[in-house]
């Protein structure tokens, strides 16, 4: 006598053969563990970091008393104490740091110290909560039972070009653009004309190898080119993105949008050379721009990064195309003011070209 089909086991059969499937699938663990794992320790980072502004103390400050003491006691403030009259000028009408101040003795009887605090118009948002905290802390300090009162806090403020939040977050998402174009599309499009065999019927014609690169190469810069310029006009003219120079500006960025470009792309050769099947493409490309993404200065500073963070922040190519975007749109540099994040993304192009011809696959 025949049993009746047993429509449970046979459900737990086709479960259990799922789960498999997508245990052997790459791009399912990355994308449902690994990505998920690396949003929470990197946004855990930052909030377990609380807010922090710079503030620069004066040379010839005095460094022994209560105000400077009770700033270093501080998780609010971070104090800057090795930077020169003229840097903390710079930094403070470029809205990078949030205030300077000078304690010195008082001659007179009291207060026992006088503090001069000089904020920046450039970065109001900064200005106000260091504001708030020189407040409460001389609240703190000149209520106690204390005589003479302990300081007084002497303000003015360094007008500078007003530092919006487009001006550090456009020049971020331009890059991972063009972090996402060249690895992407690169390693999707190689993979695919080597899997449909059409490379293959190049080498048929008198077409050569470099040509086939070279093409693919200005097809993507021209689009990426475009891509960028649009990017840059819509936060110009709707966002009040600041391009210092004009037309110069953009096209500085656009000459380190190409050199970015460029080295992203080999990136993209190392991921279709190694990639096995196209489902694996996704997932070791994201293994590469994810981090990043995260990492390299895109939505927040890399100074709100632990400390033992912030090496590695400054190791990645992305962090060097993010920081001389910034300097030329804001701070009106030229490219030779750049030299040393264009030197370094080039070293990062060398050594990634010489591991995309090792791994290279044409057929």
């Amino acid at each position: 006598m025949n049993k009746p089909y047993n429509h449970t086991k046979a459900t737990l059969a086709l479960a259990k053969a799922s789960f498999r499937s997508i245990m052997r699938s790459p791009s399912a663990v990355v994308f449902t563990l690994a990505f998920p794992l690396i949003f929470i320790l990197v946004f855990g980072f930052l909030g377990g970091g609380g807010i922090k502004v710079d503030l620069a103390i004066a040379p010839g400050s005095d460094l022994e008393n209560p105000v400077i003491k009770t700033l270093e006691s501080t998780s609010v403030v971070k104090l800057l104490k090795d930077k020169t009259a003229a840097e903390i000028d710079q930094e403070l009408e470029k809205g990078n740091i949030a205030g300077v101040i000078d304690v010195h003795k008082n001659i007179a009887p009291q207060p026992a110290y006088l503090a001069d605090v000089r904020y920046t118009s450039a970065a109001p948002d900064k200005g106000n909560i260091l504001k708030s905290v020189l407040n409460n802390l001389m609240y703190s300090l000149n209520s106690r039972d204390l005589k003479p009162s302990v300081a007084e806090f002497r303000e003015s403020t360094v007008h500078g070009r007003t530092y919006r939040t487009i001006d550090f977050i456009l020049p971020g998402q331009l890059g991972f653009s063009l972090l996402s174009t060249g690895v992407f599309g690169t390693a999707f499009v190689f993979f695919s004309l080597r899997q449909t065999l059409v490379i293959k019927r190049f080498f048929a014609t008198p077409v050569k190898r470099a040509s086939i690169i070279l093409g693919e190469g200005l097809a993507r810069i021209g689009f990426a080119l475009l891509g960028a310029i649009f990017i840059i006009l819509i936060g110009h003219f709707f966002f009040h993105f600041t391009l210092i120079h004009g037309a110069l500006t953009v096209l500085n960025m656009l000459i380190l949008s190409i050199i970015g470009l460029v080295v992203f792309m080999g990136f993209g050769f190392v991921v279709s050379g190694i990639a096995k099947s196209e489902s694996t493409i996704p997932p070791i490309a994201n293994i590469i721009t994810l981090p990043q993404f995260l990492l390299s200065g895109t939505f927040f500073s890399i100074d709100h990064f632990p400390v033992w963070l912030q090496p590695i922040s400054r190791a990645l190519p992305l962090t060097y195309l993010n920081d001389a975007m910034r300097k030329v749109a804001f701070e009106g540099a030229g490219l030779w003011d750049v030299k040393l994040q264009i030197l370094i993304m080039l070293v990062w192009g060398v050594g990634i070209y010489a591991l995309a011809v090792k791994v290279f696959k044409w057929e």
